[in-house]
């Protein structure tokens, strides 16, 4: 048998030869000095029906110690009593090793979300690549193959987005069946220090979500996320967003409040377009997202006795499902007072595709944050959000007098709010439309009452002048 000392004695000569341990293990000495463990062994028959004569190379010296490699001879003679061939077994382990490798988590994450999305990976960047990173929901035809896979194109992208931000810089590239549930926990837990909670948790579901399609398709036998979320802190309880009638008990209080708000904010030396932005909002109480990306095109019958303002079902909010229903466009019945701001917005974007373009790129709408700056600079800031106009309308409107028995369902169906049944929400989508324009003028007589035609606001200055030191009116006074 052999030690330490004769493997270190043994000098490579002009042939090859073998030093012999035990139970078919030796070591094989080349003539350049390399020195290799190998067994020999019998497994099955060759072609004369003889038992087949099999060398297996079990590494070389030093790396492989002695200790080692008997145990590797063990280890192969363990499964040739079990009928196994070492070496096809190791071919085995090597190609489902390499695969393991191939299948980094960033690859399996993007076979998941192509296959919950509908989109092209491939497609989606090589458009984004090509715009700058920049991309629309309005674009989304150049990489969705499958439209109706289950996800709208913004809850799509806010998931990629995700992933990209928080997930693939941290275990991207790692094998998919390595990662161990505390590195999982160490990805949530640089989140949830940014101090963004609830995040940490939607990436926590989608990590194990990853799982979930991955152990059924033979690409991963656990989930290491599965109940990481009890590891987490809770998510906070969600805001409501701020409304200026919050803690006012007296509708018309609630009323001369909001009338002040807007009396506030367009009495700012600001641009004419973001008044009317806010104004309409107002009036017609949609959602902020709805409003920045109108485009002319939507409205109807603005010059007739029923103007309507028609917003398509891929904009409104909700599942790929709702988007894409056929006769699910929303149908916001136009007040004289919406049309008036309609009328003064035509001469600053009537030749544009979008009502509110940015001050940069006609083609791009305002930003989500320039209604809430507006906000913020009349002295608003934490007392009212865009989206509260919703929640002002809604409360002012239903407690309001002379109400009728539907009228709070017509309200909430004015506000687009998501019945629990689809079937009656895609029936009333268009119902009660006389209802709804009575409705929607009253709330613009109550909201508007003895207010400045939004004409006035054309030409106005929209900056305060500058009167620092170096500024023009010093300059011209020195």
């Amino acid at each position: 048998m052999l030690n330490d000392a004769k493997i270190k004695a043994a000098k490579p000569k002009a042939a090859a030869y073998k030093l012999a341990d035990s139970e078919q293990l030796y070591l094989f000495v080349s003539p350049a000095g390399g020195k290799h463990w190998r067994m020999n062994y019998t497994y099955g028959r060759n072609l004369k029906g003889k038992p087949a004569q099999k060398t297996l190379a079990l590494g070389s010296y030093p790396a492989v110690t002695l200790l080692d490699a008997r145990a590797k001879r063990d280890a192969a003679k363990a499964m040739l009593r079990e009928g196994r061939d070492p070496a096809v077994e190791r071919r085995v382990a090597a190609k489902a090793k390499a695969l393991s490798n191939a299948n980094t988590f960033e690859a399996v994450a993007l076979q998941w979300f192509e296959l919950k999305s509908g989109w092209s990976v491939e497609k989606f960047k090589a458009w984004r690549d090509a715009h700058d990173g920049g991309w629309s929901p309005r674009d989304s035809r150049h990489w969705v193959e499958r439209p109706r896979a289950g996800w709208s194109v913004v809850h799509a992208g806010d998931v990629f987005r995700s992933l990209e931000r928080d997930v693939f810089p941290e275990i991207g590239d790692l094998p998919i069946t390595e990662i161990e549930s505390p590195r999982v926990l160490e990805v949530l837990n640089i989140i949830v220090q940014r101090g963004a909670i609830e995040t940490a948790h939607r990436v926590c579901q989608r990590i194990s979500d990853v799982y979930i399609y991955a152990i059924p398709a033979g690409i991963a036998k656990r989930n290491p996320a599965a109940s990481m979320a009890k590891a987490l802190p809770r998510v906070p309880p969600a805001k409501k967003q701020a409304a200026i009638i919050d803690r006012i008990e007296k509708n018309e209080d609630r009323l001369r409040a909001v009338r002040q708000l807007l009396i506030d904010c367009e009495a700012l030396r600001t641009r004419a377009g973001t008044k009317f932005a806010l104004r309409l909002l107002a009036l017609t109480a949609v959602r902020p997202g709805e409003l920045r990306g109108a485009r002319w095109e939507e409205f109807e019958g603005l010059d007739g006795p029923e103007p309507l303002w028609r917003i398509p079902a891929a904009r409104m909010k909700g599942d790929a499902e709702r988007k894409l229903e056929e006769a699910g466009d929303h149908l916001v019945p136009l007040a004289r007072q919406s049309v008036e701001v309609l009328q003064a917005l035509r001469q600053l974007s009537g030749h544009l595709p979008l009502l509110f373009p940015s001050e940069r790129h006609a083609h791009r709408p305002i930003s989500e944050n320039t209604l809430r700056a507006l906000l913020i600079r009349a002295g608003y800031e934490q007392r009212h959000v865009p989206h509260g106009f919703r929640a002002t309308m809604s409360t002012i409107m239903n407690e309001a007098p002379g109400r009728q028995k539907n009228d709070r369902a017509i309200i909430d169906l004015m506000l687009a709010h998501v019945p629990k049944d689809k079937v009656e929400g895609a029936y009333n989508r268009a119902a009660y439309m006389g209802r709804r324009r009575e409705l929607a003028q009253e709330w613009a007589d109550m909201l508007l009452e003895g207010m400045w035609d939004p004409h006035v606001h054309l030409g106005q200055p929209i900056r305060n002048a500058d009167k620092s030191p170096k500024g023009p009116r010093a300059k011209a006074a020195a």
